[in-house]
């Protein structure tokens, strides 16, 4: 729909609804799969990308042409609803065709296979880690079977009649007028009755019509999860629904939650009626009284303009420079990042090997996010990148420095690298060393907005990107946003919880640490 001529797909209600009519499930490895023809099981070949988890690949059962996969997980409905299980709508893969069922899902303490049907022998179909394999949504048990369809003479409904009737002629002249002066805009040729909810007289019958939809997110296991729980727990239990009252667990926890909401979000925009209060400073010297009082207490960033600059490596650290310093020694790097939307969700998927100089020369040819050595690599680098440690300075007034104990997690890459949205469990000091980054911050009052759905990342990977779906995600539109330009010699400060996203904007080489003087262990209380 997206790469269709002025995206006119979307003209269509029925299919952008669809579209958005419940979740989809996504495949926890990329695979491929093959058919011959025959009819048993052995006639389908199931071939996983390396390193996928054997429980996780998916495999021929059924014979027929057909593979499964496996769903990682129990689904719970409210009693009295199943679950409409099939393939994502209006999408459609080359040689393969999702298979539908119905689950019921209220009562049932069996998973669930999603099954796919190859229709072309001989083909190969491939299927990408966090491809869609399933989209979902409920349905009630009993309803289709309590409707009893007809046919009617529409001649028995008159005002039925008129409104179609009216609607025809003026969509006959509607299309005319269009063929006769086409439009300029692609949104004038098309005439919005329906998308807009209205009768040929210009009413809306009907208080809950919909042109677009946004079903809310699968909660992680915090305390609304956890209410959950407790609901199915006391059904399994053989309470009755309806029994929870205003007091009861779930509505407790949601009443907090959205307290918390409204607390942060009216405290972030009493805070940005002053720039001093909400704006991010830049300081060129710092004390560590200064620092600790203005800065690290309150969780508050700032950039420290010229920290490293006296710094050997600040001087020293050339592509050329790296290059004989470090010669053939193996190094670890995050690799075909191109080929995977969650590349930073899954990264040791994505450890490769190399020898320095040849990493050096395929980030010199190869432009961009596909290759990086990141502080995620920076345990297994310890030794390969041990040389250049005597090139890095020491910041006392911040950080502890003890013997032989690795400090800075090294960042190593060319143009282009991108680091996705997320937020660090740790209070971070990202130092530039060579280069330049583009970073774009966000306070942790914001996270009600930015769409948290696993660990620490957000559904969103990128809030510069034109491509973000706002009906999906209409409360990006609302979050306020620091975007600042880290400069070589400079340090930023980012506090724990605090959102960023960070793209290089030449060969770039930054250093994240961790050990400051004061306590720096919040990763241990997250949920």
């Amino acid at each position: 729909m997206d790469e269709a001529p002025e995206s006119f797909p979307y003209r269509c209600l029925p299919l952008a609804i669809a579209n958005a009519h419940g979740w989809e499930i996504l495949s926890p490895c990329g695979f491929e799969v093959e058919w011959n023809g025959g009819q048993n099981v052995n006639d389908v070949s199931v071939r996983p990308d390396e390193g996928t988890k054997p429980d996780e690949a998916p495999v021929a059962l059924f014979g027929q042409g057909t593979f499964t996969i496996h769903i990682q997980g129990l689904f719970r409905t409210e009693p009295g609803w199943n679950l409409y299980v099939s393939g994502p709508p209006n999408s459609f893969k080359d040689g393969a065709s999702p298979l539908t069922g119905i689950i019921e899902t209220d009562w049932a303490p069996y998973t669930f296979t999603m099954n796919w049907k190859l229709t072309r022998p001989q083909h190969i179909v491939r299927f990408e880690e966090n491809e869609v394999i399933a989209h979902i949504f409920p349905v009630e048990r009993n309803t289709v079977m309590a409707v009893h369809p007809e046919f009617v003479s529409i001649d028995m409904v008159p005002e039925l009649k008129a409104q179609f009737e009216a609607w025809s002629a003026s969509r006959n002249a509607f299309q005319e007028a269009v063929r006769a002066n086409p439009p300029s805009r692609p949104a004038d040729k098309w005439q919005k009755l329906y998308y807009r909810g209205l009768t040929p007289d210009g009413k809306c019958p009907v208080s809950d019509h919909h042109s677009k939809l946004q079903v809310k997110s699968f909660a992680n296991p915090d305390l609304a999860g956890r209410a959950a729980v407790a609901m199915t727990q006391a059904k399994i239990a053989g309470s009755a629904p309806g029994q929870e009252t205003v007091n009861s667990a779930p509505v407790r926890s949601a009443r907090a939650l959205a307290k918390l909401e409204w607390i942060l979000e009216t405290q972030e925009r009493q805070r940005s009626l002053s720039s001093e209060a909400s704006g991010i400073f830049r300081v060129e010297e710092i004390s560590e009284e200064t620092f600790l009082d203005e800065f690290f207490a309150p969780g508050r960033p700032v950039i420290l303009g010229g920290l490293v600059r006296d710094w050997p490596a600040h001087k020293l650290w050339s592509p050329h420079y790296l290059r004989e310093k470090l010669g053939d020694a193996t190094v670890a790097f995050q690799g075909g990042r191109n080929d995977a939307a969650t590349f930073e969700r899954h990264k040791d998927s994505h450890t490769r090997q190399i020898g320095f100089a040849a990493y050096m020369d395929m980030i010199a040819r190869d432009l961009g996010n596909d290759a990086y050595i990141t502080a995620y690599n920076s345990a297994a680098n310890e030794a390969a990148l041990a040389p250049l440690k005597d090139d890095l300075g020491r910041l006392d007034e911040l950080l502890t420095h003890e013997p032989d104990r690795a400090e800075a997690m090294l960042w190593i890459g060319p143009k282009g690298t991108f680091t996705p949205l997320h937020h660090d469990l740790t209070n971070n000091l990202l130092v530039q060393i060579t280069g330049s980054k583009r970073v774009i911050l966000a306070s942790p009052a914001e996270t009600p907005k930015l769409y948290n759905d696993i660990h620490v990342f957000s559904e969103i990977s990128d809030l510069t990107s034109p491509g973000n779906d706002l009906a999906r995600y209409p409360r990006l539109c609302e979050v306020r946003l620091h975007d600042l330009i880290l400069e070589a010699g400079d340090a930023l400060f980012i506090p724990i919880g605090w959102w960023h996203q960070i793209t290089a904007l030449a060969f770039s080489i930054s250093a994240t640490y961790t050990n400051f003087k004061w306590p720096n262990e919040g990763w241990k209380e997250h949920p």
